[in-house]
C-alpha cells in the first residue's frame, strides 16, 4: 500500500498546460557508503534534453558553484558534475524512499556520479525543512535541497538560491519562480475514482445526486482538516461554475449529496475503505485513485476529472541558499529535471506522480510510456491556487463544513 501523501500546497496562478494523451514518516533513503565507479559513457542528466543556458562567454571567468544560477554560468555541464563529484556528498532532507520513487532517484543518481546521499528527517514536513536549514545554517549538516509544499516556497524564497535547470523551457511559466528560486517538480489532479461495475459510466457530478449512489460517496477526510477533501470540494466548485477564490459553491454541492443521503463521513483511506465497500465513490488525487492503488480490477475501477474542475497541485524544489555541497545541489537538481529516460522525471512517474515537464516530454516523446499509461489522461487545462486562494478555501470551510454538511 502507498503511504498517505505527503501535504501539498500549490501555488501558482491559473496555468493552461497544454498536455496531450495521459498524464502523490517513510524509512530513511540510503546513501552509498562508498563512490561507485562511474562508467565514462554516461551522458550528463540533461543530454537530448531542450537546454536553455548558454554556453559562458569565454571571456567570462565562471561563478562560483554558490552563487551560479545555471550550468553554463559556472562553466558548463562536464564542470558542475567534476565540481559535485569532488564535493561527493549531498544532503537531502524529507524524502522517505517509498514517496514518489525517491528510493530509486537516489540510488540512480550515487550510480551515476559516486556521491554519496545523506538522507535527513525523510519524514519532516515542509515547514520543519525550512527550520532545519535555518537551525544548522553554515554547518555541513544542513540541508543541501528540499522537496517542499508551495506554501513554504513561496514564503521562504528568500532562503534559496536561484537556479534554472538545463531544461528550464519545458517547466510551464506558472511553474517555476522567474529566477528559479523554486521550481515545481511534481504533482497530480483531484480526480473522482469509482466501481463502474455497480454504477455504470459516471462523467458528471450531477450524476452523484441521483439515488443508486445511496451511501456511496467519499471524500479523503474532513476538508475543514485534510488538504486532499479541501481540493475534492474545490473540484466540484470549479465544477459546477465557481471560482478558485469563493469555494461555497462545493459545500453547496456536498450539502446537497447530504441531504440525499449519497454523502458518508467515513475517510476514503484507500484501498481499506473500497475493498469493504464503504467508499466505492472517491474524490482524491488522481495518482492515488488508479486500480493499482486502490487494490481494484482495471476493468471495473474508472477515474474521471469533471469538465471545468481540473485542480491542481505540485511540490517544489529548492536549493538552499547556504547549501554546503552546492555543486552537488545544482546537480542534484539538472537530475531530477533530465528528461532521459532514467533521468528524474520518468523516475518520478515510475513513481506514480506526474512530472512537471510531462506536456514536454510527451510532445517531444522522450516520457516513459507504459508508466503515463497508468494514470488518467491530463486534463488540457488546470487551475493551481495561489496561497491566498487556498488559506480562503480553508478559513471558510473552518467557519461553514460542520454546519452545511456535519
Amino acid at each position: 500500500m502507498k503511504l498517505p501523501p505527503r501535504p501539498l500546497f500549490a501555488g501558482a496562478a491559473v496555468v493552461a498546460l497544454a498536455v496531450v494523451g495521459c498524464s502523490s514518516a517513510g524509512q530513511r533513503p540510503a546513501g552509498a557508503g562508498s563512490r561507485p565507479a562511474v562508467s565514462g559513457t554516461e551522458a550528463p542528466p540533461s543530454a537530448g534534453s531542450p537546454t536553455v543556458a548558454s554556453p559562458a562567454s569565454p571571456s567570462a571567468r565562471p561563478a562560483g558553484w554558490t552563487v551560479a544560477t545555471s550550468a553554463a554560468a559556472g562553466g558548463g555541464m562536464a564542470a558542475l558534475v567534476a565540481a559535485a563529484r569532488k564535493e561527493g556528498t549531498l544532503n537531502v532532507i524529507a524524502l522517505p524512499a517509498s514517496w514518489a520513487n525517491y528510493g530509486a532517484i537516489i540510488k540512480r543518481f550515487t550510480r551515476l556520479y559516486g556521491i554519496t546521499v545523506h538522507s535527513i528527517a525523510p519524514g519532516d514536513r515542509s515547514q520543519q525543512e525550512v527550520a532545519e536549514i535555518r537551525r544548522d545554517a553554515g554547518t555541513g549538516r544542513a540541508a543541501d535541497v528540499l522537496d517542499v509544499d508551495m506554501r513554504a516556497a513561496v514564503a521562504d524564497r528568500g532562503l534559496f538560491a536561484p537556479y534554472r535547470v538545463a531544461t528550464w523551457q519545458s517547466i510551464p511559466a506558472g511553474q517555476k519562480a522567474p529566477d528559479g528560486a523554486w521550481v515545481q517538480d511534481y504533482g497530480g489532479y483531484m480526480s473522482v475514482g469509482y466501481n463502474s461495475a455497480r454504477f455504470g459510466t459516471v462523467t458528471s457530478l450531477r450524476q452523484l445526486l441521483g439515488r443508486r449512489f445511496s451511501r456511496a460517496v467519499a471524500l479523503d477526510g474532513n476538508p475543514a482538516q485534510a488538504n486532499a477533501a479541501l481540493y475534492g470540494v474545490m473540484m466540484a466548485n470549479l465544477a459546477l461554475g465557481g471560482s478558485p477564490g469563493r469555494i461555497a459553491g462545493g459545500v453547496a454541492f456536498f450539502r446537497e449529496l447530504r441531504a440525499a443521503g449519497n454523502f458518508v463521513s467515513v475517510p476514503a483511506t484507500t484501498p481499506l475503505t473500497i475493498e469493504a465497500g464503504s467508499t466505492p465513490v472517491v474524490f482524491n488525487w488522481d495518482y492515488l485513485n488508479t486500480p493499482a492503488i486502490v487494490g481494484q480490477r482495471a476493468r471495473s475501477w474508472k477515474v474521471f476529472i469533471p469538465r471545468g474542475g481540473a485542480v491542481g497541485e505540485f511540490q517544489a524544489q529548492a536549493i538552499n541558499a547556504g547549501a554546503p555541497h552546492p555543486a552537488a545541489a545544482r546537480l542534484w537538481e539538472e537530475f531530477l529535471y533530465s528528461q532521459a529516460r532514467r533521468g528524474g522525471q520518468n523516475l518520478w512517474l515510475e513513481g506514480g506522480v506526474r512530472p512537471v515537464e510531462q506536456a514536454a516530454m510527451i510532445a517531444n516523446r522522450s516520457i516513459d510510456a507504459a508508466a503515463s499509461r497508468k494514470l488518467p489522461p491530463a486534463p488540457p487545462s488546470a487551475v493551481f491556487l495561489t496561497p491566498g486562494q487556498a488559506a480562503h478555501a480553508a478559513a471558510y470551510l473552518h467557519a461553514h463544513w460542520a454546519r452545511a454538511v456535519g
